[in-house]
């Protein structure tokens, strides 16, 4: 049997579901007929149904008659196994006496196929123990049967003698990758400095030596079951960008790909960030929300409690809001991830808030929730209820209060959710509303610095 690893380096794509393509490159020496190949590059958590074994010039057609993937390295445990029946050396460690070495006999290993180890029993000077005496000294393995890896072995059916660089390609668990984002504002002013970096982990079982890696941003759907098919052509067709100094980005059938300048090694248990992401003044303005009733919506069914979804919030949410456009420096599709803000404080920076960025394509506005704003109140309280069961109206007319408690002025916009029937329309209003939905409306609403802007309305539900 023809044992192989990797020669060239492997290629790697990353996705945002905590999963990867992995490419590398095996030599093949096939004799004409049927051929042995054993593979023990893999990581331990490759899905088996999704490996693909081909000649990527398509010139050599192979002829796979068997594939068999084996994940049960040799431990302690399962050599103990092994010996079971047999004496075996223990080392002993005694901090008194020093090291010192027994003979013990394996009456059970402890090792239960497919179930949760039990206590091994252990026979010494005629005495059975329920636990090992020592450190077990294992004479050397020279079994090939014994797993120091995981491993991919085929029956290949070559019509005549060839040789090729074949390409294995398979998807696995382990890997993933997400990225963050830093926003940095000046002292004064609104015009920030942001970078991005992504950050890969692997906890695949393997280390991938020199890799060109790809990271993949967008939504894949995965069929759920245990007999999972994947559309591996199609993952493993995308076309390497040509490096540059920087990361480089773009679309990818549904979905963008971003490619690593240079190749980079992926230790197995390690962390590893780059930086793909970065703009200098990026215009932002600062969006003050009240929402008092957040999370209100419309259930489908009349609601005419008097009392129903009146409890209002009193806080102001303080938002950033940019553009993501080459007009605002940036342009590029922004992967979901952290974006955290920070504000300059003479030569120092302090942290003034964070939110979870979705998928964002260009020329798409951004919006980051900072917090609440300290300065800011809202109040919001009924002032009239006219429920008129026989006509079928209910009239309802509230009061909203913002006021602004610091030195500049601002603008706040005022949130109001019309949810109690399906049909409705404001019958007065001392501000403009717009609306965001069709049971959502907002204003835009004036607030001077120490002072309070009051905003009433009047809605009639009917059903």
């Amino acid at each position: 049997m023809l044992s192989l690893s990797a020669l060239a380096s492997p290629g790697l794509t990353i996705y945002n579901g905590q999963f990867a393509v992995v490419r590398d490159t095996v030599p093949l020496e096939l004799k004409a007929g049927e051929n042995s190949i054993r593979y023990s590059g893999a990581t331990a958590s490759l899905d088996p149904s999704t490996v693909i074994l081909r000649d990527p010039s398509g010139k050599v057609s192979l002829s796979i008659l068997e594939q068999n993937y084996q994940n049960d390295p040799v431990n302690q445990l399962t050599l103990l196994d092994r010996y079971e029946g047999q004496v075996l050396s223990f080392l002993v460690h005694e901090a008194q006496k020093g090291d010192r070495v027994v003979e013990g006999k394996i009456i059970r290993s402890g090792y239960v196929p497919g179930g949760q180890p039990v206590e091994p029993m252990i026979e010494v000077d005629g005495k059975i123990v329920f636990e090992l005496p020592g450190r077990p000294l294992f004479p050397a393995v020279k079994d090939e049967g014994v797993l120091l890896k995981p491993v991919l072995s085929w029956k290949i059916q070559s019509p005549e003698a060839t040789s090729l660089q074949a390409e294995l390609a398979y998807l696995t668990q382990g890997l993933e990758w997400n990225a963050s984002y830093n926003l940095v504002l000046p002292e004064a002013g609104d015009l920030a400095d942001m970078n991005g970096w992504v950050t890969m982990n692997n906890r695949s079982g393997k280390q991938f030596e020199s890799a060109h890696i790809k990271l993949l941003a967008g939504d894949v759907h995965r069929a759920q079951g245990p007999q999972t098919s994947y559309k591996m052509q199609a993952l493993m067709a995308a076309a390497r960008s040509d490096a540059i100094a920087e990361v480089s980005e773009k679309t990818f059938d549904d979905f963008h790909l971003y490619t690593l300048p240079r190749p980079t090694t992926l230790r197995d248990q390690e962390t590893k960030q780059v930086e793909f992401a970065r703009a200098a003044g990026i215009p932002t303005r600062r969006i003050y929300l009240y929402d008092p009733q957040a999370g209100v919506q419309f259930f489908g069914h009349i609601m005419l409690e008097g009392e129903w979804g009146t409890t209002p919030s009193k806080k102001v949410e303080s938002r950033l809001e940019f553009t993501n456009s080459e007009a605002s420096k940036l342009g590029m599709a922004l992967p979901a991830g952290v974006l955290r803000v920070y504000r300059k404080d003479g030569e120092q920076l302090e942290f003034v808030g964070e939110d979870r960025l979705d998928h964002t394509p260009r020329n798409e506005k951004v919006q980051v929730k900072l917090g609440n704003a300290f300065d800011l109140v809202g109040e919001r309280k009924r002032t009239d209820f006219q429920l008129d069961t026989a006509r079928k109206t209910l009239d309802e007319s509230f009061e909203i209060k913002v006021r602004n408690q610091g030195k500049n002025p601002v603008e706040i916009h005022v949130v109001e959710h019309f949810v109690r029937t399906a049909s409705w329309k404001l019958t007065a209003k001392s501000h403009e509303f717009r609306p965001l939905d069709s049971h959502t409306m907002q204003s835009v609403v004036p607030v001077p610095p120490e002072g309070e802007t009051a905003v009433t309305y009047t809605v009639r539900y009917t059903w």
